[in-house]
């Protein structure tokens, strides 16, 4: 599947432009392009502190939405800030970002889940009607992935997992991150930097392709 940044412009450059002035026109408009034939709903989930807000604002062809408040001294014991010691600021309801796939005709929309497994109820809400989910891992705290893997097997939402290469982390075969996560073998499994658009561009194209497998199989499953 072919990807490529969603760059209409629009050529207005008259007073109403404001203090942009000349810059005005070229600036990305962020309505849905008329190319789009296709949506999708897909959901990040994740532990604490794995990149979700960051491979969503690597990726969103529109300026993301975010939601986030300063990290208190309340979380202390509570949040894990080991392997993120300049984290600030956490997700407390969710992040939000748009792209476009296959030439312009595939729109996602992409919902980050905050990482605590305080907000289940609000994952459960922000999971529904999702066509699949990208769930990152960090080597590092490969457990604190479970609770995000066993919302979405419990409520059928195929996902694949991609592992974000924080500086440092360590390396296992695969063999051994698909036990410790306990995957099926048809679950994908890629890696990410999701500081780096075109390499979280391609975990999320690893995720639609296996989700167009999915369907057709379930396709061909119900015609039997």
């Amino acid at each position: 599947m072919d990807f490529a940044p969603w760059s209409d412009r629009t050529d207005r450059t008259d007073a109403s432009a404001g203090a942009a002035g000349a810059e005005g026109a070229d600036r990305p408009v962020t309505y849905v392009p008329a190319t789009v034939t296709r949506s999708a709903k897909i959901v990040v989930a994740g532990g604490f502190g794995v990149g979700k807000t960051t491979l969503i604002g690597s990726v969103s062809e529109v300026r993301p939405l975010r939601m986030e408040e300063p990290i208190t001294q309340a979380s202390a014991g509570v949040d894990d800030l080991r392997g993120t010691p300049h984290k600030t600021t956490t997700t407390v309801a969710m992040d939000f970002g748009r792209i476009h796939l296959a030439g312009g005709r595939l729109a996602l929309y992409l919902f980050g889940l905050p990482g605590q497994s305080r907000f289940q109820p609000l994952w459960e809400d922000l999971a529904e009607g999702a066509l699949g989910c990208l769930v990152l891992a960090d080597t590092r705290d490969l457990d604190a992935s479970h609770d995000a893997l066993g919302l979405l097997d419990g409520a059928r939402i195929p996902y694949a997992v991609a592992i974000n290469t924080f500086p440092g982390a360590p390396g296992y075969p695969e063999a051994e991150l698909r036990e410790a996560l306990a995957l099926e073998p048809a679950t994908p499994l890629t890696y990410c930097d999701a500081r780096d658009r075109t390499s979280s561009l391609h975990a999320l194209i690893t995720l639609t392709e296996y989700l167009s497998e999915h369907r057709s199989a379930a396709l061909l499953e119900s015609r039997r």
